[in-house]
This record gives structure tokens, sequence and C-alpha cells, in this order.
């Protein structure tokens, strides 16, 4: 039904009066689902806690469920409230680390970034073991620590660089020290295991050559090719290596 207002402001029917449209039911549009990142966040220092929260919250993606300063307030709040990511500071000292791994066992499906002032590589491998799926050095800048929510929400793991390039710059070492390893036993003959065995017995040349029924000169070629092959300079550290590599055994007791 139309309604009409006439020129003099009254509800009526003047000549002069314009017709209004009718009123259009209210349609309110409907609420876009909420994207942001939920976080909790864990420290024993109420200033560190302040400030990170003031940082995170800034950050339009982000949003800061709840903070925890123990670790019995942290698996309670984990296990309460549905949140995307932990952020912890390994500060907690002595429940730092069961603090963590509750955590994991509590919510499987948090993922955990850890900020830490260790950097030492072990030290990360370690935090990583018991759970942790990113690790950000305190002494980095806020859009670091921002950058590996994202990418820790995205499914990924942060790492710092720095150390990940020193740790598998390390494993790199140890592999190619390994593999030379392996190819100087590998040019052993059967004859120079028999004679590094009997070596690993404590026997002399003399025995060594009456056990194998060679001569003792032989028996000095043999440690000669031996000590050339493996880089060693005398029996001494033969028998060392020997033990070292399972190339002998020590004997039952």
């Amino acid at each position: 039904m139309e309604r009409w207002l006439s020129d003099s402001g009254q509800w009526g029917g003047s000549a002069r009066a314009v017709a209004l449209q009718p009123e259009e039911p209210s349609r309110e549009a409907p609420r876009a689902a909420d994207t942001r990142i939920r976080l909790l966040l864990i420290s024993d220092l109420l200033l560190g806690r302040v400030a990170l929260c003031h940082v995170l919250s800034e950050v339009p993606d982000i949003q800061v469920m709840g903070e925890a300063g123990t670790s019995t307030e942290a698996v309670e709040l984990a296990s309460r409230e549905r949140h995307d990511i932990v952020v912890i500071d390994v500060d907690l000292r002595a429940d730092a680390l069961d603090c963590l791994e509750r955590i994991v066992a509590t919510v499987p499906a948090s993922r955990v970034i850890v900020l830490s002032d260790r950097t030492h590589a072990a030290d990360h491998k370690m935090l990583v073991e018991r759970g942790a799926t990113g690790l950000v050095l305190k002494n980095e800048g806020p859009e670091v620590l921002i950058k590996a929510i994202r990418k820790v929400h995205a499914g990924e793991v942060w790492l710092d660089r720095t150390l990940t390039a020193r740790v598998l710059a390390r494993n790199a070492q140890h592999r190619y020290v390994r593999d030379r390893e392996a190819e100087k036993i590998a040019s052993l003959t059967r004859r120079e295991h028999e004679v590094i065995a009997l070596v690993g017995e404590g026997l002399k040349n003399a025995a060594i050559a009456e056990r194998l029924f060679v001569s003792e000169a032989t028996v000095r070629n043999h440690l000669t090719s031996i000590l050339s092959k493996l880089e060693l300079t005398d029996r001494f550290e033969l028998a060392v290596y020997a033990f070292r590599h399972a190339l002998v055994h020590f004997p039952h007791m």
C-alpha cells in the first residue's frame, strides 16, 4: 500500500503529495566467517605477555584468544579453548619443556611456536623433538614472529635459517666422514681384516704370523698396507680405530 506525504508535511491526500516507495524489509548482510588465526600466549613474564599481546593485537589476521603465565594455566586454557597456534616462551624455566609436551599431548591439533634465546642447534633439535613446529629467536623483530605464525598456521615448519643451515652443513660433513671411512674400510682385503682382528686381540707380529701361517715380513707388509689405507700411524691407532668402527669386538668377560 502506498503512503502519501503532503507538501505541508502531514500525511493525507493533497494534490501536491508525492508518492513514497514502499519500505523494503530489512535485509542484514550475512556475517563473514572469522578467519583470523587464534593464538594462545604463554610466558611467565608478565611484561613479555603484555608486549606480545599489544603487538599481535594490531595484526588484522591474528586474534589473541588467551594468555597464561604457568604450565597449569596454559594446559587448562589449551584444552578448554580452541586455538590455532600456541606461542610459548621457554623462559618458563624448569616447567617449560613439560608445558610444551603437555600441550602437544593434550591438544594434538595445536601448532606450537617456541620463543627462545637458545642459539645452539642441539637445543633447537631437542625442542622440535618435544613437539615444537616453529622456533623464533628472541632477538628477532616482531615481523619475524608474525611471519612464523602465518607459515606454521599454513602447515609449514619455521626454523631459524642460520641454525638450520649449520645443522645441515654438520650433517653433510658427518655423512662425508662416514662415507670416507666406509670407502677406506672397503679397500681392505680379507687377509688384512684377519690381521686387524689379531691386532685387536693384542697379538704381536710373531704370534700373528704363526696364527696365519705366514712370515713376520708378510705380517709387516700387511700392517704397512693397512695403516696406509686407513691413514693411521701405528698399531695402537689401528686398535682404537678397529674397535671404534666395529672391525673387532671387545671380548666377552
